[in-house]
């Protein structure tokens, strides 16, 4: 019994000793070795372009509240009635030419960068949540702290390349002045890349402008620094608070994700084929649009799509039909010649059960075969997105290492094809012992490192714990090891400084 015991102290040192350095081999980003999976031939693609140029040229995307927009539109050419503008697609094929296929996002390590297009993959974590959820406190409203604590896990997580943009709503700033304490945060306890604020024009530019301390005026004119989520108001429309954080970010050469938010069957067609002809008429749309404003400004072309109950109206996920459009949306991504981007972990359980590792994994494998490149809501992802779970977080994290895996592909190395192994152990023996099992063991198979595969016995010798259990352990214990990557004192106090003269201008209202 003792000698067992010791067995799996010996096991969990080991562990922890490796868990404690994982981060310090962590790559910057995913580099694919496999095809990405495939769900329409040629004509099925060429059918939705063409049904895409006719929404385009018959039925017209609308710019709301926007007369900059619609003169600009004007100048190029478009049909304009009202608020509606209509083009021809090969016309917009021709002005989205410009964007580059793959371009560098720079963090301020630059060991960090990341780059966004194929054969790449980077996973940021879930954005917009106002709740989050832990198994001590159950639901409750967001504050910075745990924005802070999300983006500390980030850090940290080996699986996560990126620091993502609104990782929860911190309720407990105005939200006038929030966006201001957002974008710092990012800036000071995390060195990887990060996404900006798009709720109004000067939230926009408040972030270019706490960019241009962090990397310099003249860095953020010439390369990539913020990267930043443009939604659609599906079907056909764009508003002007979208639009003026486009043109803002456009404009200073910063990424856009044009992305449309879309419920199908409320906020698109019922049908997959109908939902892809909307997804890409509006990307054509506002994506040429940004080169109206600066040719070669990055942009990614981004879905996000879920079904719906048709009997509730509540939005569902991890299903079939989500799936399809991820793979298909990806597919006329390429055809564009852009990066694509969707969702990750998603689900719409309250809590991280079983209904939520279902929807998660089916989301989550779905995105890395169809070759997403920039995963947004990687992790952490509750309740169709008003939450963001702790245990989650970590528990998709985890689980990402997973499609990193994945993503790698098949070895055929000599190593590999171990044709070596199968000389030395021969029929009927084992290669527990072989040279090849001793030379790979220790990276032949990813463990999941919050999954148990231990026996029953010791299970219940160790408290008989769940998931959840072992996830808040997990993500208490790596906030306790936190250190925040060092930043420049000067550059620290200009940050902080330009957020004090802001805010004295921002009224303290919660709407």
């Amino acid at each position: 019994m003792a000698r067992s015991e010791n067995r799996r102290s010996s096991r969990r040192q080991h562990q922890t000793s490796r868990d404690k350095n994982h981060h310090i081999i962590a790559k910057p980003y995913i580099q694919r070795n496999m095809p990405c999976a495939k769900i329409l031939d040629d004509d099925g693609i060429e059918l939705i372009e063409h049904n895409a140029d006719y929404l385009l040229k018959n039925v017209g995307i609308e710019y709301r509240d926007d007369p900059e927009s619609l003169e600009i539109w004007k100048k190029a050419g478009a049909l304009i009635n009202g608020e509606n503008v209509k083009i021809d697609g090969k016309e917009l094929r021709e002005i989205i030419a410009s964007a580059p296929s793959q371009f560098t996002q720079h963090a301020r390590n630059q060991e960090k960068n990341v780059i966004i297009g194929d054969p790449y993959m980077v996973v940021a974590p879930g954005y917009g949540p106002p709740f989050i959820r832990n198994i001590d406190e159950g639901r409750r409203y967001a504050n910075i702290n745990d924005f802070e604590n999300f983006i500390k896990l980030a850090y940290m997580l080996p699986s996560i390349h990126h620091s993502g943009g609104t990782v929860c709503e911190p309720v407990d700033i105005p939200v006038h002045k929030r966006h201001l304490d957002m974008v710092y945060s990012h800036m000071k306890y995390s060195d990887k890349p990060f996404m900006g604020s798009v709720t109004a024009q000067n939230r926009a530019q408040d972030t270019i402008e706490m960019c241009k301390i962090l990397f310099s005026d003249e860095f953020v004119d010439q390369h990539c620094v913020v990267i930043n989520l443009i939604n659609a108001n599906s079907p056909l429309v764009f508003d002007d608070t979208m639009m003026s954080a486009l043109k803002t970010y456009s404009s200073h050469n910063q990424a856009c994700v044009i992305s449309p938010f879309i419920l199908a069957g409320a906020m698109s067609p019922v049908s997959v084929a109908g939902t892809l002809t909307q997804i890409y008429a509006e990307v054509l749309s506002c994506g040429a649009f940004s080169q109206l404003i600066r040719k070669g400004a990055p942009i990614v072309f981004g879905t996000f799509a879920a079904s719906m109950s048709m009997q509730t109206g509540a939005p569902t996920f991890g299903t079939a039909e989500a799936s399809m459009v991820t793979l298909g949306a990806k597919q006329i991504a390429q055809r564009l010649n852009l990066p694509f981007r969707s969702g990750g972990g998603l689900c719409a359980s309250k809590i991280a059960d079983g209904q939520a590792g279902y929807e998660a994994a089916f989301t989550l494998q779905t995105a890395t075969m169809a070759g997403v490149n920039f995963m947004l809501h990687g992790c952490g992802w509750l309740e169709g997105g008003l939450a963001m779970g702790y245990e989650k977080f970590v528990i998709d994290a985890d689980e990402i290492m997973q499609m990193i895996r994945l993503a790698e592909g098949i070895d055929l190395s000599e190593n590999g094809q171990a044709l070596n192994a199968f000389e030395e152990v021969g029929p009927g023996n084992h290669f527990l012992g072989s040279t090849h099992t001793s030379q790979n063991y220790t990276n032949a198979f990813h463990l999941v490192k919050l999954r148990d595969n231990n026996s029953y016995e010791q299970w219940l010798s160790e408290g008989s714990q769940d998931i959840n259990q072992r996830a808040s352990i997990y993500w208490k214990d790596l906030l306790s090891q936190y250190q925040a990557p060092e930043l420049d004192d000067k550059i620290d106090y200009q940050l902080k400084s330009f957020i004090s003269e802001r805010k004295k201008i921002y009224p303290d209202s919660v709407t």
